[in-house]
């Protein structure tokens, strides 16, 4: 089992992230709030890690904190929830807002998620309300390195294209992340323009 990788960031195409580590290219995907989180390609970073086989595959997440992929971990234990809608889940809210959903019961506010209808969202407040380690609230620290990260180099339409495809692999219609995009502004980098599409939809 892979636990954590220490190496230079290669990559970072939301939600895939290659990262160097001693010569290997180790593929990862990422939820949007670790992408955020993480500083700009050449610089070292540290993930900790999730491996999932499969017969066809190895699949490996990354995470900037230690509590998102125990989060990742109790999401896919709920009936239903498999990696791809639990990183769109992470994509969506950082984990003090997911637990405030659930301990809330704000089931409304889950179903603005991709691929999360009113039963799943039910199902994750019954059986979430449980599995819950022992939570600490994000730091100040995580909340600037997410700011600070918004900044981006690339052109204005290949910035665009970059996020619209994202949030389709977050689970997104083609004309809803269009859409979602559309509406920032222009200028903004590829992480910023998805950081802010994603933040309206969970406000509504």
């Amino acid at each position: 089992m892979i636990g954590r990788l220490r190496g230079t960031l290669l990559e970072k195409q939301p939600p895939w992230l290659v990262v160097d580590v001693w010569g290997v290219g180790y593929e990862l995907e990422a939820s949007m709030t670790s992408i955020l989180a993480l500083p700009g390609v050449g610089e070292t970073i540290q993930l900790h890690t999730h491996l999932t086989v499969r017969e066809d595959a190895h699949l490996l997440f990354g995470f900037a904190r230690e509590q998102e992929r125990a989060l990742f971990r109790a999401l896919i234990k709920v009936n239903g929830v498999g990696p791809k809608l639990a990183l769109a889940i992470l994509s969506g809210m950082d984990e003090d807002q997911f637990i405030r959903c659930v301990m809330d019961d704000d089931v409304k506010a889950l179903t603005r998620l991709p691929g999360v209808g009113k039963k799943t969202a039910e199902r994750l407040v019954i059986e979430m309300r449980d599995r819950f380690p022992h939570w600490t609230q994000s730091s100040e620290g995580d909340l600037a390195g997410i700011e600070q990260a918004a900044g981006g180099g690339a052109k204005a339409n290949d910035a665009r294209a970059d996020a619209e495809a994202a949030l389709v692999s977050l689970g997104y219609k083609p004309t809803e992340a269009t859409k979602m995009i559309s509406a920032q502004d222009a200028g903004l980098s590829t992480e910023a323009l998805i950081k802010g599409a994603l933040a309206k939809k969970l406000a509504g």
